[in-house]
């Protein structure tokens, strides 16, 4: 098993998410500001993640991402696993060669490790790491940004008809 920077933002990202659930969906790039990690990198990690059925994406104006499934219904292990790429109760990556001689008198020991980590990590629920936050006093905003919404500004209104014009962007007095 392999644990990265990758699955530390993976899980950090999710509990931003799981922060918001009930927001709506949330950019990438509001991820990224709210805890300094590169959006090219968290666009890789949400690949993965989607590819998972981790998280599922919205397009267009105030689009982004949101939870696939219940925060109750995702585990660190889910999350670790999806962005590491590995499969599975032991934990072992696809394509791991055989230990050699030497690695074999170990196996064991990291095979067992391994099995009790991925376990630890089955065991804790995304619900569980969001509930921590907010116990901490995490502020989460309580409406999402408007993003790329555009609303049409109100006609200008004259009390006596025909006093001003409007040519192009200029308003003119009339004469």
């Amino acid at each position: 098993m392999r644990l990265s920077t990758k699955g530390r933002f993976a899980v950090t990202a999710l509990i931003d998410l799981g922060l918001r659930e009930n927001a709506g969906p949330v950019s990438l790039a509001d991820i990224a500001m709210r805890h300094q990690i590169s959006l090219s990198y968290l666009e890789q990690v949400f690949s993965r993640l989607r590819q998972c059925k981790l998280v599922e994406s919205t397009r267009g104006p105030g689009g982004g991402y949101s939870l696939a499934r219940g925060a109750d219904a995702i585990s660190v292990a889910d999350i670790i696993g999806a962005v590491e790429g590995w499969r599975g109760g032991n934990g072992a990556q696809a394509g791991t060669p055989h230990p050699a001689a030497a690695a074999a008198m170990t196996a064991e020991l990291w095979a067992t490790l391994s099995a009790q980590m991925t376990a630890h990590m089955q065991s804790i629920s995304l619900r569980s790491l969001v509930s921590e936050q907010r116990a901490k006093g995490v502020q989460v905003e309580s409406r999402p940004a408007r993003r790329g919404v555009y609303t049409k500004p109100k006609p200008l209104r004259t009390t006596a008809p025909n006093s001003v014009f409007a040519l192009g962007s200029t308003l003119l007095p009339s004469r």
